[in-house]
């Protein structure tokens, strides 16, 4: 099943993580986990990513982890041999999503246009990631894609903070945010994960912020 559905219902606020340092990587995990978030997209933009990922993979059992700022098919090989379990990208072409639907792996591809969300839907996807959403319209140019094209389901992520994420989770066609808020950099730096697990705490805790 390559539509990332089912990762979107995983948890409100999907962190968007990136790390320098491969060992930082497990802790990171560990203190999200501790926080009650479950799920990490660990960007491919350094350099050590892959061995990032791999050691989150193959040690923190209990976290979905996915690669994200997937650009080109080969990125989405190397993620998937390093054991991602979903890719995201923050944009897309028609010959990376056809790529990255050979995998066999839950996908969700970034859009920013009603155009874009047209195509990705007629790959037979509903799920996408909606980036950069402050900048590209946030939670009322959503509201008005929804109108359309109800059938789809999105994971906005750009710009979005722990004051700024409910109002776009009480949107019908938004069942999570990405948010890279939950990792800050000084306290990765300085090895304070209980700061990163209080983080992680607060952004689970928003799902009960939800509008019935």
């Amino acid at each position: 099943m390559a539509d990332a559905t089912s990762v979107l219902h995983v948890s409100p606020v999907i962190p968007v993580v990136t790390i320098d340092d491969p060992q930082h990587a497990v802790p990171v995990a560990r203190a999200l986990a501790d926080g009650g978030i479950r799920i990490i997209e660990l960007t491919l933009r350094t350099e050590s990513a892959l061995t990032s990922l791999k050691l989150i993979a193959n040690e923190v059992p209990d976290i979905l982890v996915g690669a994200g700022t997937v650009v080109t098919p080969g990125q989405a090989d190397a993620a998937v041999a390093a054991g991602a379990q979903f890719l995201v990208s923050p944009g897309v072409t028609p010959a990376l999503l056809r790529h990255m639907l050979t995998l066999n792996i839950p996908v969700l591809p970034g859009v920013a246009t009603v155009g874009e969300v047209m195509a990705v839907l007629e790959s037979g996807l509903d799920a996408m990631k909606f980036f950069p959403a402050g900048p590209a319209g946030g939670p009322k140019y959503l509201a008005a894609i929804g109108a359309p094209i109800p059938q789809v389901q999105f994971c906005p992520t750009g710009g979005i903070s722990l004051a700024s994420a409910p109002d776009y989770l009480k949107l019908p066609n938004v069942s999570c945010v990405g948010g890279s808020w939950l990792t800050p950099r000084d306290a990765v730096e300085s090895n304070d994960w209980g700061r990163i697990t209080e983080l992680a705490r607060e952004a689970a805790g928003i799902g009960q912020l939800r509008e019935p």
